[in-house]
């Protein structure tokens, strides 16, 4: 695929995917969500790559849906998302409940980690919210939009908030749709890290270069999807799928290297 509102990079193991329409804040259009789709499809299938960063480029994060975007649907009286019919299908086909928009970064096999370099609105709060860690550089702008615009909360954001920082913090941010700092998502445990603007990407990296050495490809692969997948179970059955999963893990050649590694105090060679 032509790359025409992102940019796709991979540098030993990792990953970046970055939202390319500085000029608009890279506001989210049909094409980008088209690409966004396609590139993690592209990484999830990489063996190179283990972990996946999202950012974006210039100033902003994504300041949510494009306004061109915003005014066709009033003029439409009609919702189109502006995608083509064969998507891409990253994570789809793991668990029914994943099957759906952004949602679908859950039944990837990779980490995914958000680098929020600046403001992140609307659709690219979401995008956000549901990577699996965020940092963040101190004082961008966060909001979810909605309300300020007739719209319910997007894609599944009532579900999965309340989950990340609980109901009471959630409803705020979600009822009243202001704008919030990232110090302020920090204070709430949204964050993951809050670093100057300048350290950003360089922190990110270093953490996602942390992964790649220090954690086998296939715990970050089977610890992901239990996270996600336990959230919809009682704690007996994430207790006995983890006790199959040990009896499996143990047996594989990632586990004897780990155990060799550690005896002879060296980083560990991952082969999967």
């Amino acid at each position: 695929m032509e790359l025409k509102v992102t940019r796709y990079e991979v540098d030993e193991s990792i990953a970046t995917l970055t939202l390319d329409r500085p000029e608009r804040l890279n506001s989210w259009t049909g094409r980008m969500h088209t690409e966004y789709r396609w590139i993690l499809d592209q990484a999830n299938r990489d063996p190179n790559v283990r972990v996946i960063i999202v950012t974006g480029a210039g100033r902003g994060f994504c300041s949510g849906a494009d306004t061109a975007a915003l005014q066709g649907h009033a003029e439409r009286g009609g919702y189109d998302p502006g995608t083509p019919a064969d998507l891409a299908m990253p994570g789809y086909g793991i668990r029914p409940e994943f099957d759906a928009h952004f949602a679908f970064q859950f039944g990837l096999d990779k980490p995914v980690l958000a680098a929020i370099n600046g403001p992140a609105a609307g659709v690219g709060f979401v995008i956000a919210c549901y990577a699996d860690l965020r940092f963040a550089a101190k004082g961008a702008k966060l909001t979810t939009s909605h309300g300020k615009l007739n719209l319910p909360a997007e894609y599944g954001l009532s579900w999965l908030l309340p989950r990340l920082i609980g109901v009471t913090r959630a409803n705020d941010i979600l009822l009243s749709s202001r704008t919030f700092t990232t110090d302020e998502a920090w204070e709430m445990g949204l964050l993951n890290a809050l670093v100057e603007p300048a350290d950003l990407m360089p922190y990110t990296i270093d953490y996602a270069r942390r992964l790649v050495e220090t954690v086998s490809p296939g715990s970050l692969r089977v610890t992901k999807r239990q996270i996600y997948t336990d959230l919809h179970r009682d704690v007996g059955s994430a207790v006995k799928h983890a006790d199959a999963l040990l009896d499996q893990m143990v047996t594989e050649e990632n586990y004897r290297e780990a155990i060799r590694a550690y005896l002879e105090k060296r980083p560990p060679r991952w082969t999967d």
